[in-house]
C-alpha cells in the first residue's frame, strides 16, 4: 500500500519547472528531488563502511 501511495505522491518536476518564477526556484526544485537520494546513499555507505570495519575486526 505505501509503495502505491508513494507513485502517487510524486511531484511532476517538469511541470514545475515549466511554471517556475525564475531559475532560483528551478534550482531548488532539482535539489530538493535529488537531496533525499544523496541522503540515503551516505546513510547506506556509512552503514556498510560502519558493518565492514566492524566484520574485520573480529
Amino acid at each position: 500500500m505505501n509503495a502505491i501511495m508513494f507513485f502517487i505522491q510524486q511531484p511532476n518536476i517538469e511541470k514545475k519547472m515549466e511554471e517556475a518564477p525564475d531559475s532560483a526556484y528551478e534550482i531548488g526544485v532539482v535539489i530538493g528531488s535529488y537531496l533525499p537520494f544523496v541522503v540515503l546513499v551516505i546513510i547506506a555507505y556509512i552503514i556498510y563502511n560502519y558493518n565492514k570495519k566492524r566484520r574485520d575486526s573480529e
